[in-house]
């Protein structure tokens, strides 16, 4: 459990704290599949238009005369086909990380607005005036808003 979640002692009982504990995974879990989505999603494009150049540059404006000699000449080298193939996985890859991201984040999400539904019954008395502590905690350590629902 973090550190700063074990913390809270006055603060939130121990079944509170497991629900924190599970967020802040979600969090990072989240955090991590947007990188990841990014990544790919950015090398497949770097890496679309610099074939695209290269595909100009090489083929299409030496030899525009002909349609016939780009074609042979493009599947002349296997270099081309497998750098063709390579942007193929990595744009698929991006749209496998994407929805990947999307469930992160939606489960990520639902378990914040759980927490802030029943936020009356996690704080309840003495605890309910000093939750401000918990979410401004977890705002600051963390970057996650309990304050409202609203993303």
């Amino acid at each position: 459990m973090e550190t700063k979640i074990t913390e809270l002692n006055h603060h939130t009982d121990p079944a509170t704290k497991q629900m924190l504990q599970n967020l802040v995974e979600r969090k990072l879990k989240f955090d991590h599949a947007k990188k990841a989505h990014l990544y790919f999603l950015w090398t497949g494009v770097f890496s679309a238009f610099f074939y695209m150049y290269y595909i100009y540059s090489a083929l299409i404006k030496p030899y525009s005369y002909s349609v016939s000699t780009i074609l042979s000449y493009f599947l002349s080298n296997s270099l081309h086909l497998f750098f063709l193939l390579a942007i193929v996985v990595l744009l698929g890859g991006a749209k496998v990380l994407f929805d990947r991201k999307q469930k992160t984040e939606k489960e990520y999400h639902a378990l914040r607005g759980e927490i802030i539904d029943r936020s009356k019954d996690l704080w309840k008395e003495d605890a309910w005036r000093n939750r401000h502590h918990v979410f401004k905690m977890m705002k600051s350590e963390y970057d996650i808003n309990l304050y409202h629902e609203s993303k």
